[in-house]
């Protein structure tokens, strides 16, 4: 009894060690073979997946192929393995699954190499030939293909649908190139689609492979520094490395209509890491928005913005060592002066309130009950002003557009506010587009206010001319169409879903605001806006000014007056004066409007 089970055992032991031989581990992966053709053709056991080289080919056949097409030729089955028995041709196989490439290390630095992976399909294995790996340059004219045949006699499990088949490597390709790679399983009979898999992918950038610091085209300065020192502004920025070869830059800054461009030559002999240049002649209170670039054919340029503070001119004073020793003096003696005189006025009047039996607590607890103002200027050199997004709609004509832009400059000028405004934006807009403008505009922004009006709340659907009519007419209503709505419609849908977001997840809503001006009306507001705070301008320059500062206006006993913004001080200064002209101006324009719409009524 012993010796049966023994012998079960050991067949037992044996089966378990020619199964794990048959079923290799599933994430193995095979690499093409070096074996000819006819091994291939006569169904030798060592040529089980095998590499056609070119040279097979054209003994084979008889005629020379062309090299850019390497071993591939059209219906490969048919012709190297269909002679004698066609019907080894005729079935159907299906596609490769997951397609993958892997890059390679190359010495190159200006090429890439990879090799391309694959599964085959458990569709119709057992009658599977070989594949077919195909590259071309999309927008060139790079081609390479490779051909990869089992032996006629070799007839696939299921169970090597999970395995990994590989490619020979495409070297030598130009970098940041775009390429289509197709795999095609063989056999591929007539009227049959589902043969190959295409993949479009990319060769690595140079910056990708090699670094940032190794690529002259990719190069661009990282690190920006910016500095006021008075008038003068002062710009530092990291230095390519010295291998590059670069030795001149420049730099363009533009805001306010105005285009400020500097050439930058370095001096290698005194710093080979830094360099700073100056940006002379720039308005004070001006936002700019600059770049900066290696100065080489289509270099990548480096944006940074420029707020140039208000400066306020000081007396020079120059005096001699005597009149130095005497100033902490005389000040000594003036501070004592001021303490006797305070001390003398504050006792007469308590003397002369004794003498008319008068009791001086009554009075002190009248003033200390009436509102104390305390008047506060704004920062002038504040180093982080808050960034405020402005949003508007055009369908209320020009001068309600001109409002807005007065109200920006007044904001930026006089409330130590950093506006963003596309009309002083116009190069950024033109190349990122109004959608993508203002999402990165809203994501950089402390705050973003909506200045709502009539015609942001009703925005018509646009009445599109007919394109078969062929004059300037409809061509002016399009554009004029486009124009008024890219500020509106895009940036209103994209602040409303951010507001409800915040809302429906319990965040904070002080960073979106609406406004009006006083032609317009509250109900103007859209509704996606009434969760948010809402002021009326000129009027609320106070809450405004608290809301974009964190400033309390009132506490108990007294309250804040804030120079230049009260609704008595605005308009006595110039960029006041503008805005209050231009409100004037647009609400004129408004009720001109209505006054007309109602007539034709």
């Amino acid at each position: 009894m012993w010796r049966e089970a023994l012998v079960l055992y050991q067949l037992l032991t044996l089966g378990e060690h020619l199964w794990a031989q048959d079923a290799p581990s599933s994430s193995a992966v095979i690499t093409p073979e070096d074996c000819s053709l006819e091994c291939v053709r006569q169904g030798g056991p060592s040529c089980e997946y095998c590499r056609i080289s070119r040279a097979d080919v054209e003994r084979t056949l008889g005629f020379q192929s062309l090299e850019a097409f390497g071993s591939c030729i059209p219906w490969p089955c048919f012709e190297l393995l269909g002679e004698e028995d066609p019907e080894v041709c005729q079935h159907y196989v299906h596609a490769p699954n997951d397609v993958t490439i892997e890059f390679l290390p190359d010495r190159d630095p200006k090429s890439d190499t990879f090799v391309v992976s694959w599964k085959p399909s458990h569709y119709g294995i057992s009658f599977l030939r070989g594949f077919q790996v195909s590259l071309q340059a999309l927008g060139g004219s790079h081609v390479a293909c490779q051909l990869f045949l089992f032996n006629r006699n070799l007839s696939l499990p299921a169970s090597r649908a999970q395995r990994v088949y590989r490619s020979d490597p495409f070297p030598s390709l130009p970098l940041g190139a775009q390429y289509a790679v197709t795999v095609m399983a063989l056999p591929v009979p007539e009227e049959w689609d589902k043969f190959y898999h295409s993949k479009i992918f990319s060769t690595r950038s140079c910056a990708e492979k090699n670094g940032l610091e190794q690529c002259k085209k990719d190069w661009y300065p990282k690190h920006i520094e910016v500095q006021q020192k008075g008038a003068n502004i002062i710009v530092t920025f990291n230095l390519a490395p010295p291998n590059l070869g670069i030795r001149s830059y420049f730099s363009l800054c533009y805001g306010k209509g105005m285009k400020k461009f500097v050439d930058i030559t370095t001096n290698s002999t005194r710093n080979t890491t830094h360099y700073s240049y100056h940006l002379n002649g720039l308005q004070e209170g001006t936002n700019y928005t600059c770049e900066i670039a290696a100065d080489e054919v289509d270099a990548v340029r480096k944006t940074f913005n420029v707020q140039v503070m208000h400066i306020y001119k000081e007396a020079a004073f120059t005096a001699s060592p005597s009149v130095a020793l005497m100033v902490p003096i005389v000040l000594a003696l003036v501070v004592l002066l001021v303490v006797l005189l305070a001390v003398i006025t504050r006792r007469r009047p308590k003397l002369w309130m004794k003498k008319l039996d008068i009791q001086p607590d009554i009075i002190e607890q009248h003033q200390d009950r009436t509102t104390q103002e305390e008047v506060m200027s704004l920062p002038s050199s504040r180093l982080t002003p808050p960034r405020l997004l402005i949003c508007y709609s055009s369908q209320d004509g020009p001068a309600h557009v001109t409002a807005v832009m007065q109200l920006g400059a007044f904001l930026q000028q006089h409330m130590a506010t950093q506006v963003c405004l596309d009309l002083w934006d116009s190069l950024s807009l033109a190349e990122e587009g109004t959608m993508g403008w203002h999402c990165r505009r809203i994501q950089e922004s402390d705050f973003v206010l909506v200045v709502c009006s009539r015609g942001l709340k009703h925005r018509p659907v646009p009445s599109y001319p007919d394109p078969e009519d062929d004059n300037e007419e409809a061509e002016e209503e399009m554009l004029r169409w486009g124009s008024n709505t890219s500020s509106s419609a895009a940036a209103i849908a994209l602040i409303g879903e951010e507001v409800g977001r915040a809302k429906a997840r319990g965040q904070d809503l002080s960073k979106y605001m609406a406004a009006i001006f006083e032609y317009s009306e509250e109900t103007d507001i859209p509704a996606e806006l009434r969760l948010v705070s809402h002021y009326t301008l000129t009027r609320d320059f106070p809450l405004l000014f608290s809301h974009l500062h964190g400033v309390a206006l009132h506490r108990p006993g007294g309250y804040l007056k804030i120079e230049h913004i009260s609704e008595e001080g605005f308009s006595k200064l110039p960029a006041g004066a503008a805005l209050q002209r231009a409100i004037r101006e647009a609400g004129m324009v408004l009720r001109e409007k209505e006054q007309q719409s109602i007539e034709e009524d």
